[in-house]
């Protein structure tokens, strides 16, 4: 099984049902997705509530290591928002922009684990997150500002006859960020795991020779360890770059740009 794996670098991203659980036709099965998504939410579960607790907290006046990085990364996706949004509606919209930076963070970094699962290597699962906040952008522009959303498709002094050419040319690509969300994040996880598993499948295949072919592959064995460094980065940048584009579309909902 675990050769067969190495050699198969797609196979890490197949999602394997562990207990079986079908009601009336529907599929309630746990997965080994189900498996990661449930490790999250209990991370979280006990991180917040050690963290809002003044006796277990792990935070204090004097900050330790571990401190100052949560500091430090709150301090820049902060900077961040407002950046975008402004004061007043960055400080609105900082709750839910950081709930969804942890979690997209969450699922990047745990796929690096051995053994675990990459959540958003699957283009099902960034779609559909990508699709949920797409819909939540569009009530929040339609909520304040009515009819007057549909000005998104509209540039301001176009004439009627450049209408014609520019308003599905915006239509299409308004209905296509979704998408481009998603597909980014998706593409970006999924080959930078795929890259790691060839290099160590080649590395295991080398091992398994004799002679020089045995020594070469202590090669493909230390190239991993920059690429996983890479892909740590890769997860980290991935998380940002989601978080700003979303702060981007949130601007334009609210500003109508």
């Amino acid at each position: 099984m675990l050769s067969h794996i190495l050699y198969s670098p797609l196979e890490q991203f197949e999602i394997l049902v562990l207990i079986p659980l079908y009601f009336k036709g529907l599929d309630f099965s746990i997965t080994n997705e189900t498996i990661v998504l449930v490790i999250i939410f209990l991370f979280f579960a006990v991180f917040f509530s050690a963290s809002l607790n003044p006796k277990d907290s792990m935070f204090s006046v004097i900050p330790s290591k571990i401190q100052i990085i949560f500091e430090s990364i709150f301090t820049i996706l902060i900077s961040l928002i407002v950046d975008n949004l402004g004061k007043t509606e960055g400080q609105k919209y900082f709750p839910i922009l950081f709930s969804i930076f942890l979690y997209v963070v969450s699922l990047n970094l745990i796929g690096l684990i051995p053994y675990s699962f990459t959540l958003t290597s699957h283009l099902i699962v960034t779609f559909t997150l990508a699709l949920f906040i797409f819909i939540a952008l569009n009530i929040i522009c339609i909520k304040k500002h009515g009819f007057a959303f549909f000005s998104l498709f509209f540039p301001g002094g176009t004439s009627v006859i450049l209408a014609f050419l520019l308003v599905p040319i915006e239509l299409i690509s308004y209905i296509f960020k979704p998408v481009s969300l998603s597909i980014r994040l998706f593409a970006n996880m999924m080959a930078g795991h795929t890259l790691l598993k060839v290099i160590a499948g080649f590395g295991w295949t080398l091992s398994g020779s004799s002679g020089i072919l045995f020594l070469i592959h202590y090669i493909p064995l230390l190239i991993l360890i920059p690429l996983f460094g890479l892909e740590l980065g890769v997860a980290l940048i991935q998380s940002f770059v989601f978080l700003i584009l979303i702060c981007i579309y949130l601007n334009d909902s609210i500003n109508l740009h």
